[in-house]
């Protein structure tokens, strides 16, 4: 059988051909676990990944040709570098990376204890940017390749209790900006993920809040807090209709740079935006006067 490398080459408009291989962080749940079965199910091989090897068995077990599981912490970067090294070994080449793994954070600014701030960037952002630090070389050797990070919608604006969460996409995002042009003229594509809410566990299992309650609060964060969180089990998007248009998108010759899932999502992007604009026009002329004359 051809490996991988040989499989996954480039057709004539520079998108993947027939067969991919797919590296997916998080697939215990969620949409890393939508994405994975998706893609299985489509035909390609994936490395389906989570910190618990157990939680993912079931995914694997169907697809014992195309499936590669382990176990990956991305904060541990020593399991980063076995993960993508046995990858390749399986494989011959990772095509796609699907940067999935991260977990919700609520809290006020001042609630948030320094420890808990930590954690979630080096889930969030750090595991994103080591996990991309290990697969470039591969990929920049072939002249070929996908990155995919799952921002959010919370990447383009702040909601009151989401400062923190917000702050780590707001950092995929612009990390992923320049991501972007440094790599473009090498043959890699990058993509940005932004989600509105889809029926996952991220505001029930992975949702986690600070322990500190400042009362003055109430009205604000408070809403947001996990124990006021009603959302679980009503949000409207479709994890597996969002996995198919990742595949889609991935496979296609032209990509976004930033792809938006979902109804909400559009209606949120775009009326932050709007009022972005607005205020640029409302302040112009104080903007304006600090230029020399």
């Amino acid at each position: 059988m051809k490996n991988a490398q040989e499989l996954s080459k480039k057709n004539s408009k520079g998108s993947v051909s027939d067969m991919t291989t797919w590296l997916i962080t998080g697939c215990s749940s969620g949409l890393g676990r939508a994405f994975a079965l998706e893609i299985l199910k489509n035909g390609d091989n994936v490395v389906v990944t989570s910190r618990n090897a157990d939680d993912i068995h079931g995914i694997v077990e169907n697809y014992p040709d195309t499936a590669l599981g382990l176990s990956l912490n991305v904060t541990d970067k020593e399991q980063i570098a076995n993960a993508v090294s046995q990858a390749e070994a399986k494989f011959g080449s990772i095509d796609v990376l699907i940067n999935n793994a991260g977990y919700g954070y609520r809290a006020a600014v001042e609630e948030a204890e320094a420890d808990e701030i930590r954690t979630l960037f080096n889930t969030n952002f750090f595991g994103t940017v080591h996990m991309i630090q290990a697969v470039l070389p591969g990929m920049r050797k072939r002249k070929f390749g996908t990155i995919m990070n799952v921002s959010s919608i919370a990447g383009r604006f702040a909601m009151p209790g989401s400062g923190y969460y917000a702050a780590s996409k707001f950092a995929i995002e612009g990390m992923s900006d320049a991501l972007r042009r440094e790599v473009a003229p090498l043959g890699i594509r990058v993509v940005l993920i932004e989600p509105g809410a889809f029926r996952t566990d991220f505001a029930g299992r992975s949702l986690t809040g600070s322990k500190k309650e400042i009362s003055d609060y109430d009205e604000t964060a408070g809403p947001r807090r996990k124990k006021n969180d009603r959302t679980d089990g009503t949000q409207p998007g479709d994890p597996q209709k969002a996995a198919q248009t990742i595949i889609k998108v991935a496979k296609g010759s032209k990509i976004p740079f930033r792809l938006l899932l979902g109804t909400d999502a559009i209606n949120a992007i775009r009326a932050e935006l709007d009022g972005q604009h607005t205020e640029l026009e409302n302040w112009k002329e104080i903007s304006v006067s600090t230029d020399y004359k």
